[in-house]
């Protein structure tokens, strides 16, 4: 059998692609949707060993979509080179075109699928890694979860349009070889089959508008449908502004723990601070309070937000919010907030050590805190550190103007 195709057969580089393909994606779409199913029911329950699961099938799954993106780059490039040989029916305009179609669809979709899932995966944290040395990054790809979770849609609805268009294919080659009877799957198998093309053959420029119609048509109906719209868009009901004598201009909440060896690093996006504090300490060497309102469900935690929401661990849906409340201190190591945190009903002594400059009325704060979740019911379900590691260490940073609401 010649490497090389000709105008009536297909050459064995171009089937070995061909085949190869076809196993990759016959056993990776299977594998993502099952380990999707079994962290739904990591997050459901928290139990080690479901997560453990769902994090090895889902760097397997990862892993060998990568290798997807790779054949299928060299398979394009290969058929870039190649005499493509005629098709067999090329005097039925319909069929050549739609089989056409199919065929950019499908090669436009080896490329996406496993590009969207790479993004998906770079821009997050919290997640199975990609077995190979060369990092879980892209060029020009930054931490952000916006990016993540459009990459993410991306990644399902061109899935979806990868199945249709395998499903279309497979039926088009069976009809051929079952109800006309000619050679078109049979010189895709191994041999020296070959078949005569029709004189007659259509163009690719109908079929190429027509595959990008179609992705027009699924991006577009999911963009109608809100698939888009991100956390950060869904917003939702917000905290309300609180009275306090410092008003905070700017800052963030930050929490990092650490989850299957990598470190996930999330952030809250609605919290309050009611501020009171006085430069001269009173005789106890209290400067004054804080109380601080968190809101659970404005959490971004990456891969592992949505597990983050469920009951086993923050259970954001009946408890929708967390409160720091401490008194503001000195001492001779400096500022010391010393007081509760209440998290999932559970209120556990704590102090931050923190960091604190003055300067013409403005303030400019930042610390941190260790804390173990187990203390707040968080996760009791996982008792492996290496799974999920205990300590959880949660940091602030603020600028603040004296003169509050």
């Amino acid at each position: 059998m010649p490497l090389t195709n000709s105008a009536t057969a297909y050459g064995a580089v171009t089937k070995s692609f061909h085949w190869l393909t076809a196993l990759l994606i016959l056993v990776n779409l299977p594998l993502g949707w099952i380990a999707e199913e079994i962290a739904h029911e990591a997050q459901a329950s928290g139990a080690d060993a479901l997560v453990a699961r769902a994090a090895l099938l889902f760097s397997i799954h990862k892993t060998t979509g990568v290798a997807v993106f790779f054949v299928a780059l060299g398979r394009i490039l290969w058929a870039l080179s190649q005499p493509r040989p005629g098709l067999l029916n090329g005097d039925r305009p319909l069929e050549a075109n739609a089989a056409l179609t199919v065929h950019w669809l499908l090669y436009g979709s080896l490329v996406t699928v496993p590009l969207s899932g790479w993004v998906h995966h770079a821009a997050t944290t919290g997640f199975a890694p990609i077995w190979w040395p060369f990092g879980q990054g892209l060029p020009f790809v930054p931490k952000s979860e916006t990016v993540s979770e459009i990459a993410g849609t991306l990644h399902y609805l061109f899935v979806l349009t990868l199945a249709a268009a395998l499903a279309a294919h497979v039926a088009g080659a069976l009809k051929h070889h079952v109800i006309d009877g000619d050679a078109t799957l049979r010189r895709m198998l191994p041999g020296t089959t070959s078949g005569q093309p029709t004189a007659r053959q259509p163009g690719h420029l109908l079929p190429f508008l027509a595959a990008l119609a179609v992705w027009g048509a699924v991006l577009g109906g999911a963009a109608g449908m809100g698939r888009f719209e991100t956390r950060a868009d869904a917003g939702g009901a917000r905290l309300a502004a609180v009275q306090s004598d410092w008003a905070v201009q700017e800052g963030s909440l930050q929490i990092r723990i650490r989850q299957m060896g990598s470190d996930v690093t999330g952030s809250f996006a609605d919290w309050t601070a009611a501020i009171a504090y006085a430069e001269t300490p009173d005789a106890e060497g209290r400067h004054g309070t804080v109380e601080v309102v968190v809101s659970i469900p404005s959490l971004a935690l990456g891969s592992v937000t949505s597990q983050a929401m469920g009951k086993e661990f923050f259970n954001a849906e009946a408890y929708p919010t967390a409160t720091f409340a401490a008194d503001l201190l000195s001492g001779a190591d400096g500022h010391l907030a010393r007081g509760t945190l209440t998290i999932k009903g559970q209120s556990v002594p704590v102090e931050m050590p923190f960091t604190l400059v003055i300067d013409e009325g403005m303030a400019t704060a930042s610390g941190t805190l260790t804390v173990d979740r187990r203390d707040f019911g968080i996760g009791l379900g996982t008792q492996d550190a290496g799974a999920l590691g205990f300590e959880v260490e949660i940091s602030f940073d603020l600028v603040a103007t004296r003169g509050g609401g």
